[in-house]
């Protein structure tokens, strides 16, 4: 069993569906005081009133993750409402698809603001906080997409999560000095919202390609990131974790299906 989290302060960006929602409401269970981050006000409300129904302290805040004085203002007054800053999971992402012939260089700087700039913003706002705190911990929601597999129109997508890899690797050394870890969670097809708009057909495909023969649940990803939060994980950092119920491990369809 975790030590319990119960009192610390945490912040999870794009907290308001998908895998942030997940990992909201599983920290929202362990007691946590909460800060739920996202782009739109309605969705922030609706998920905080979850979080609170799960046992959280919780609040949200709006935040354009893209933009450093965005991202400091929230993380301040995130760790003013909540007696200082313990975990910072770096969730928010987007992953439009669209094949590189058709892909734009704006197509491809929104993603790399949303997914990959917007991971150092939210790191170095949270610095000063764990430094006054005297420890830390920071999740990256990075994904399998990139660091391990590819899929056609996610080159963009591909690129910020692998970038996301590297940037903590250099960051667990340059946060060592406040005590701070920094760890990923690459989730495999995981149902939120997202992956269901792109149909039923794509849905089967993935649960077909997956030993476990099921996506992965958004609280799935939640256990991962609270795993690296816990007292438990101290002497991790710099690391990553593959959530994906085997995905990544057969050669072809033709492997499961010789099982």
């Amino acid at each position: 069993m975790l030590t319990s989290l119960k009192g610390r302060s945490v912040i999870v960006t794009g907290g308001s569906k998908g895998i942030g929602r997940g990992i909201a409401r599983v920290f929202a269970r362990a007691g946590v005081k909460l800060t739920v981050v996202a782009r739109h006000q309605a969705e922030i409300d609706a998920a905080v009133e979850e979080m609170k129904a799960s046992g959280g302290i919780a609040r949200g805040a709006l935040c354009d993750i893209t933009d450093f004085d965005s991202v400091r203002r929230m993380v301040d007054e995130a760790a003013e409402a909540q007696g200082g800053l313990d975990v910072f999971c770096a969730n928010a992402g987007v992953y439009p698809q669209v094949k590189m012939v058709d892909m734009t260089s704006d197509d491809w700087d929104y993603v790399m603001a949303t997914n990959l700039r917007s991971t150092f913003f939210s790191v170095k706002a949270a610095i000063p906080h764990f430094e006054k705190r005297g420890k830390g911990r920071v999740v990256v929601t990075s994904s399998i997409t990139g660091p391990v597999t590819g899929y056609p129109g996610w080159a963009h997508y591909g690129a910020s999560k692998a970038g996301q890899l590297g940037f903590i690797r250099t960051a667990a050394m340059e946060l060592a000095r406040y005590k701070v870890t920094i760890n990923a969670v690459l989730p495999g097809n995981t149902l939120t919202e997202s992956l269901q708009s792109l149909g039923e057909d794509y849905l089967k495909t993935m649960i077909k390609s997956t030993p476990l023969k099921r996506l992965g649940d958004i609280e799935d990803m939640g256990n991962a990131a609270l795993f690296f939060a816990s007292d438990e994980a101290a002497y991790i950092t710099g690391q990553q974790l593959i959530v994906d119920g085997g995905q990544v491990l057969p050669e072809s369809l033709e492997a499961l299906e010789a099982i």
